[in-house]
């Protein structure tokens, strides 16, 4: 997606409007010619337009009526806004994941859309986010599979491999690996190494199977969380790395211009981002790598509420929509990449090339990442609040340059303010 989809980041917690959610009725229904009209609420860019028009083409009984939000925290609100009304939710309705764990709570008030049409459709880590008590809520839509931006320029400046393969071997392995690297660069160029500790802890939290919370939902006390205490302390012990940026800030932005940093975590969709911020900058590249194997970050899910007017006809739609062949028209159309296994392996997204990043072939990079990405964390309900409670320490750290130890200790301070435990 775009770039206003940042990460399980931009999830939200749950409101007292989703706490009085009421079961509502179903019905499909049409006018008396047997015209149907098809809801569709989604946000930033899903790649639909076309694919709106092509349905109605080959479906001319169905008209899709398209809502567009500008961010997702937007839709977000309109929906649990409806869904606690019970009244007025579209038919098919896009989730962002951030907010996916906070729907999963009502799942009696959502289809389930499991067919034999569309077994194994997905990656299975994007089905099993989406299943619940063996009911499958929500249809894949895109998925973010990180790899690893680089500037070669600076990399040749610092005597490393430069080329896209020697730099992926250069990479291989850990994160300690790519920390090590890091050291040498630095050491080489004076130039930091990736662009903020707070967008590489969420590539490096988002590799924990639990970071939060339990399977069962229970918070994980963060005095309690050496998991996410070790990673928080490991970018301590190497923030000389880091240039100390907050992403999406104006001072991120303008680095881009003037060899702030050589490295950053890119999911697909950020190569969109980095060339728009580094429009004329020569160097940029990618390398088919990621620290510890495989990340995603960011994505969505098509779900059907059972409020909408028309379930049955819904379910039809937002199979097709989420099927492989229109998956690629939509990466085609606005870069949404696809999290279906026969369009991941379709020589329209494993050919695609980018000028920008010296004629990278991202089509099967990207590809090659979404394969590698072996499992999700368990994303809960409280994911968020928990995750801005250590995101605000380290920028306090990382950004506003204050102590590592009195921010974590504030950090646990804001966990205990939270009541959750």
């Amino acid at each position: 997606m775009k770039p206003t989809r940042r990460a399980v980041l931009a999830g939200a917690a749950t409101t007292a409007a989703a706490a009085t959610i009421a079961a509502c009725g179903r019905s499909d229904s049409g006018d008396a010619d047997g015209k149907i009209t098809l809801t569709v609420a989604t946000f930033n860019e899903f790649g639909y337009e076309d694919l709106y028009k092509q349905y109605m083409e080959e479906n001319p009984n169905i008209t899709i009526k398209a809502s567009k939000a500008a961010t997702a925290d937007e839709a977000r609100q309109t929906f649990m806004t409806s869904l606690a009304a019970g009244k007025g939710v579209a038919d098919v309705q896009g989730v962002e994941v951030g907010w996916w764990a906070e729907l999963l709570q009502y799942a009696d008030k959502f289809e389930d859309l499991q067919t034999d049409e569309v077994e194994g459709r997905w990656l299975e880590w994007k089905t099993k986010a989406a299943t619940v008590d063996g009911k499958l809520l929500g249809y894949g839509t895109d998925i973010g599979p990180e790899a690893i931006a680089y500037r070669a320029d600076l990399f040749a400046k610092a005597g490393l491999p430069s080329d896209r393969e020697e730099v992926a071997a250069l990479l291989q392995g850990d994160w300690d690996t790519y920390f090590e690297v890091g050291k040498q660069f630095v050491a080489a160029a004076g130039i930091p190494w990736f662009d903020g500790a707070g967008g590489t802890y969420n590539g490096m939290v988002q590799q924990l199977s639990n970071p939060y919370e339990s399977n069962d939902g229970t918070p994980i006390p963060l005095d309690k969380n050496s998991d996410v205490k070790a990673i928080y302390d490991k970018l301590v012990e190497h923030k000389d790395l880091s240039a100390g940026l907050g992403q999406w800030s104006e001072d991120w932005t303008a680095a881009f211009q003037n060899d702030g940093f050589a490295t950053m975590l890119c999911p697909a969709w950020m190569t969109g981002p980095i060339e728009g911020n580094a429009e004329g900058v020569t160097g940029w590249d990618i390398a088919n790598v990621f620290p510890g194997g495989g990340g995603n970050w960011g994505g969505s899910y098509l779900a059907v509420p059972s409020a909408g007017k028309n379930v049955e006809e819904a379910k039809k739609l937002a199979a097709w929509l989420t099927a492989p062949e229109q998956a690629i028209g939509a990466f085609k159309a606005k870069g949404a990449f696809p999290s279906q296994n026969d369009a991941l392996s379709s020589a329209e997204v494993t050919g695609l090339t980018n000028e920008f990043f010296n004629n990278a072939p991202v089509g099967s990079i990207f590809s090659d990442r979404a394969t590698a990405i072996t499992t999700q964390p368990f994303v809960g309900p409280k994911f968020y609040v928990i995750n801005t409670c250590v995101a605000d320490a380290i920028t306090r750290w990382d950004v506003d340059k204050g102590d590592p130890v009195d921010s974590w200790n504030q950090a646990i301070t804001a966990y205990n303010e939270l009541g959750l435990s």
